[in-house]
């Protein structure tokens, strides 16, 4: 304490997280007097940064980016740092700061301590133990990549034109989904959020097109429930810390299956069930069964709810409200015989049907009118029973094959 400069490093990849991190040690540490924790990241001000570092600090809590400008401004000296910690550091080897990365830690001492916390351990981690490490040991929490026990694993299949309409139908079917819908690009995940918008439900996007200010406000409604669903991207939700999420939805399997161990990671925590949801298309059958493997758990294939099931389950809810509703006496007291006057020419039923009529006439309205998701066609079994026994090759349509020497590789292209 008496020191007043950086001694423990902490690196994280988004300022979601990093600011998360500062906030649990400052609480952890309001026992300690004069202790000095500062979040370093981009977006805010700079000169804020550099007056708190010159004042002295104990602890930075820091995304690579941030950190890189501060050392290059030469205004932050880590050279009495004993303890560097990476956390999410395969997230931060999948977003490219493996080389800044590089460059901060040759400007601590050799002699650091150092935590590695990563939720997958592929072959770049293991490289960074080696190369910056000594006898390092590896404590693995459960078995490596494998998923909750209390979560379960479904997936929808559907025609890749049909998977929103195919998300509203799985949002309407569990009324009180408390959830998070992955998408795989910024401007996937703004779409969605805005076709859920204008058409009613509670939703808002998470991505790295906000600005921080944006995104602060977005994080604090979804933590106080104030939105039901926050349709988001892997890299902008790494910073939200919720336990109640009800449902994970993955429009869409991301093509790092790790990644899938993070977002169903998102659900069935402190001992709660949860329920991670994939919308795929007929081509991403393979990863189902390749995610299967990996976390040591079988998806159930379910078929899109149909409209009349899913006016009976919002419905049965809206009942169950009803039931349960903490009914103020006092406060709508003096309003009753007013109300009871006004409906007491209605039978009972009569003000029950009014009342559903009220709440459901849009829901069942859009479902009488709107067709029923078409069920894609299997033709993996029809396809390999055809081609028992032949061999293929380019000019009989079949799997194309790498030429010897070659490899292949399949790249996204699309803005992120």
């Amino acid at each position: 304490i008496e020191l007043h400069a950086p001694q423990t490093l902490i690196l994280c990849p988004t300022r979601e997280l990093c600011l998360q991190i500062a906030g649990d040690l400052t609480d952890f540490s309001k026992y300690i007097d004069d202790i000095k924790i500062l979040p370093v990241y981009g977006g805010s001000s700079i000169e804020s940064q550099i007056k708190t570092l010159k004042r002295g600090v104990h602890v930075i809590v820091a995304t690579p980016g941030r950190l890189i400008d501060l050392i290059n401004r030469k205004t932050v000296s880590l050279a009495n740092v004993h303890t560097v910690v990476l956390d999410e550091a395969d997230e931060m080897l999948h977003m490219g700061f493996t080389e800044s990365i590089d460059e901060i830690l040759s400007h601590v001492p050799d002699n650091r301590s150092m935590l590695l916390f990563s939720a997958t351990m592929p072959q770049e981690i293991a490289k960074i133990t080696r190369k910056y490490m000594s006898n390092p040991m590896e404590i693995t929490i459960g078995r490596k990549n494998e998923g909750a026990l209390n979560v379960k694993h479904t997936y929808f299949m559907v025609h890749a034109k049909d998977k929103y309409l195919a998300l509203k139908r799985i949002v309407d079917y569990y009324p009180n989904i408390y959830g998070i819908v992955f998408c795989r690009t910024r401007k996937e995940t703004q779409e969605i959020a805005d076709k859920l918008i204008q058409d009613g439900y509670d939703a808002d996007s998470l991505h790295g097109d906000l600005s921080q200010a944006q995104r602060d406000y977005v994080m604090n409604k979804f933590r106080l429930r104030n939105l039901q669903l926050l349709i988001a991207t892997d890299v902008a939700a790494r910073g939200l810390d919720v336990d109640d999420i009800t449902h994970v939805i993955n429009f869409g399997l991301p093509d790092d299956y790790e990644v899938y161990t993070h977002r169903s990671g998102r659900t069935g925590r402190v001992g709660k069930t949860g329920t991670s949801i994939s919308i795929i298309h007929t081509k991403e059958k393979g990863k189902v069964a390749q995610i299967e493997k990996l976390i040591n758990k079988k998806f159930e294939y379910r078929q899109v709810p149909k409209g009349d099931i899913i006016c009976e389950k919002q419905l049965f809810n809206f009942v169950d409200k009803i039931e349960k509703v903490k009914v103020n006496e006092e406060e709508i007291a003096r309003l009753l015989p007013s109300i009871f006057k006004k409906l007491d020419w209605l039978e009972k039923e009569d003000v029950i049907k009014r009342m559903v009529s009220l709440e459901f006439n849009r829901l069942i309205d859009y479902y009488q009118a709107a067709n029923e998701i078409e069920e894609p066609k299997e033709h993996n079994s029809k396809r390999e029973e055809r081609g028992k026994g032949k061999k293929f090759d380019r000019n009989e349509g079949g799997p194309k094959k790498a030429e010897n020497g070659y490899a292949r590789f399949f790249i996204n292209i699309g803005k992120m």
